[in-house]
């Protein structure tokens, strides 16, 4: 789970800087939602983690939370959200 958590993150992280290329800003209102599941892959992942193998889900988190929160930034700014 906590490989799947990088993954998802590494691919939500993806798929947001694809958003940012104009005329494909559009695809932020499906990496949001990807994201966003990711997110909770990540904060499960991150809770069922030993102590000592915490560092692959935090990376999860790290990396669907930016994406979120900059697709969503993204959107805010080119008008597809009103």
């Amino acid at each position: 789970m906590q490989i799947l958590s990088v993954v998802w993150g590494a691919l939500a992280a993806i798929g947001m800087f694809i958003g940012f290329i104009p005329c494909l800003g559009s695809l932020n209102w499906l990496n949001i939602p990807f994201s966003l599941a990711g997110l909770v892959v990540s904060i499960i992942a991150l809770s069922q983690a030993k102590p000592g193998q915490k560092a692959m889900p935090v990376i999860g988190v790290v990396l669907c939370g930016s994406a979120v929160l900059l697709g969503f930034f993204r959107l805010l700014l080119g008008g597809g959200i009103l």
